[in-house]
């Protein structure tokens, strides 16, 4: 079986808000692991603030960053050589995608459908304070219980079971999150 390249991948995508403005989210995800981290969201993505938001991924990452070899981005104004000095100070190297080929960020951009497939075209987001609230329930589903297929069935924050559970034996519960939106099922003890 061959392991996962190291890498982690980083992107932007917006969210037409309720107030009229528009939101930029700023991402990250481990290409091996699925992880997700949803580093910011503004209105104004300034290069000033997407360094920010990279220092604090770098610090997030610090206990382990050298797990990672390259970083993912695109060619975006806010990616600027001070945003990649942060990580290239971590060692890991930055490539940048082709001009209008997201499919060279393939994961990241499939991450971008699923969050809104499964969050944000089913809530009226009102403002930016709602829209960060809405997406940190959602990065603790997606990392702690949404099951990935890439990963055999098992969340990003998860192993894998070692054996087969005989679900016959065992009664199932559901929990809501964001008014029902998400759904986790858990077994009852």
């Amino acid at each position: 079986m061959l392991t996962p390249a190291p890498i982690l991948a980083t992107d932007f995508f917006t969210v037409d808000l309720l107030d009229g403005t528009t939101a930029y989210v700023l991402t990250m995800i481990e290409h091996a692991t699925r992880r997700i981290r949803v580093l910011g969201a503004t209105a104004h993505p300034t290069a000033a603030w997407t360094i920010q938001m990279a220092r604090n991924a770098a610090m997030d990452l610090e206990d382990h960053a050298d797990r990672f070899k390259f970083l993912l981005r695109d060619h975006g104004s806010q990616f600027t050589a001070s945003f990649d000095a942060v990580f290239q100070a971590a060692g890991i190297e930055i490539i940048t995608t082709a001009v209008r080929a997201p499919v060279m960020n393939a994961i990241a951009e499939r991450w971008h459908r699923s969050v809104r497939a499964e969050l944000l075209d089913r809530t009226l987001v009102w403002n930016l304070e709602h829209l960060r609230r809405v997406l940190t329930e959602y990065e603790s589903f997606y990392n702690e219980h949404r099951p990935h297929r890439a990963l055999g069935q098992a969340a990003p924050l998860k192993p894998l079971p070692d054996n087969v559970v005989d679900l016959d034996h065992f009664r199932v519960t559901r929990r809501d999150r964001l008014g029902g939106i998400l759904q986790e099922y858990h077994l009852i003890a």
